[in-house]
């Protein structure tokens, strides 16, 4: 089902001219993965940041200190800055950032299978966050790369 996705959001992004970035931690590179997975990415993905720490999302994104203080790394002010970092970082149209829970694990704030998510486009900034519940540390990183998936090929079709 994956591929299938993939392949849909590289084609609507490839009739578009639009490139794509994606900025993980929870998922450690599996978006950037499927993408380029299907044959002919290299025209529609740009790169993929895999900051699995509190440090590469700042380095490398931009995240500020500040927001990871105050908010933790598993918040959808961590993965808007995420996004729109990755942005900045790219020659990209498009990005998506993903930071969650994955499991085992968690807290009653923060459960295991809690992901948020961000998208930068030409159309500003969505984030949201979704609880996929406690169903293992596979299915919860399979199932955000589903979403984010699903979320690009939303914005790409908007």
């Amino acid at each position: 089902m994956t591929g299938s996705v993939a392949a849909q959001v590289l084609d609507t992004a490839r009739s578009q001219g639009a490139m794509i970035v994606t900025a993980e931690s929870c998922t450690g590179g599996l978006i950037a993965g499927a993408l380029t997975e299907v044959p002919g990415s290299s025209d529609v993905v740009d790169r993929g940041f895999v900051t699995y720490s509190n440090a590469a999302k700042t380095q490398m994104l931009g995240v500020e200190a500040e927001t990871l203080a105050a908010h933790g790394a598993v918040s959808e002010e961590v993965a808007a800055e995420m996004a729109t970092g990755a942005l900045q970082h790219s020659q990209s149209q498009y990005a998506i950032s993903v930071t969650g829970i994955a499991g085992p694990g968690g807290s009653e704030h923060k459960p295991e299978g809690l992901v948020c998510f961000g998208l930068a486009g030409p159309r500003g900034l969505r984030i949201e966050t979704v609880e996929f519940g406690a169903i293992g540390r596979s299915q919860v990183r399979m199932a955000t790369v589903e979403h984010a998936l699903r979320m690009l090929m939303a914005a790409l079709r908007a």
